[in-house]
């Protein structure tokens, strides 16, 4: 794949439609979320051995795409075996897309297949050293997503067919998680120069703004194809980005234990 290339217009279009609909404040408040989800992750894989049953639940319920398939997840794959596949998954001295392969494998007859819980595992264990790929983000089937909307028309159809190709040989879907992450890094390092990903440090800035950026994207969506009475009922910006990311109901149980 050619290098990704940041459609750097694009990105700064969005954040000002961004900023039109959030405040700075709740960007700093989403930036605390994730930094406090990341350390709920870190806490519940903390010592090196394998997590337990209650762990591994609220591990799922930490992810956006598991939280309510927690036990039917458990009950597909089994807790010693997910718990191994985790600690498989973490375990750097191995090849990165051999891990997240290997991962995907054991999650391909649960309720959550796919890629979105092996990454977000990674990224929210060791944000600094891993990156976020949730369909959000980038689809590769229905080539959707917020990378794409501020990368340029080569880089996401590239990854595409990059999945399509891998997954009709037996399945590379970690080369694709580097791809994906080389793509991102490119919109870090972008965005950090040019003020659009700065609501956080390090990548935590990059999931906000993205995040962010498929909001704005949905809404116009909703906007052309729905009802007002419809779009009525969408989260506003904030709310939206706290459910994509996973931690609006971290969030709520914060307050719920603060009352």
């Amino acid at each position: 794949m050619a290098d990704p290339v940041v459609d750097t217009l694009s990105a700064q279009e969005f954040r000002r439609e961004i900023l039109d609909r959030i405040t700075v404040p709740d960007l700093a408040a989403i930036a605390d979320g994730l930094q406090r989800k990341s350390s709920a992750m870190r806490d519940l894989l903390a010592g090196g051995a394998p997590p337990d049953e209650a762990a591994l639940t609220a591990l799922l319920r930490l992810t956006f795409t598991t939280r309510r398939k927690a036990a039917a997840i458990l009950a597909a794959v089994g807790p010693v075996r997910l718990a191994a596949a985790i600690t498989g998954l973490l375990d750097h001295d191995q090849d990165l897309a051999a891990r997240f392969d290997r991962f995907a494998a054991v999650l391909a007859g649960s309720p959550a297949p796919g890629f979105d819980l092996p990454a977000e595992l990674l990224h929210f264990t060791y944000p600094d050293r891993y990156w976020l790929w949730t369909r959000w983000i980038w689809d590769p089937e229905t080539q959707t997503g917020s990378l794409g909307l501020v990368t340029t028309d080569e880089t996401m159809p590239s990854l595409s067919a990059g999945l399509s190709a891998g997954m009709a040989v037996g399945g590379s879907v970690g080369d694709v998680y580097l791809s994906i992450g080389r793509a991102t890094a490119f919109v870090n390092e972008t965005g950090k120069a040019a003020g659009f990903t700065d609501a956080a440090p390090g990548l935590f800035g990059t999931d906000i703004f993205l995040a962010a950026v498929y909001g704005v994207y949905m809404y116009t969506v909703l906007r052309m194809r729905m009802t007002r009475e419809f779009n009525e009922l969408v989260p506003k910006l904030p709310d939206l980005m706290r459910r994509l990311l996973g931690i609006y109901y971290l969030e709520a149980s914060d307050a719920h234990r603060r009352a």
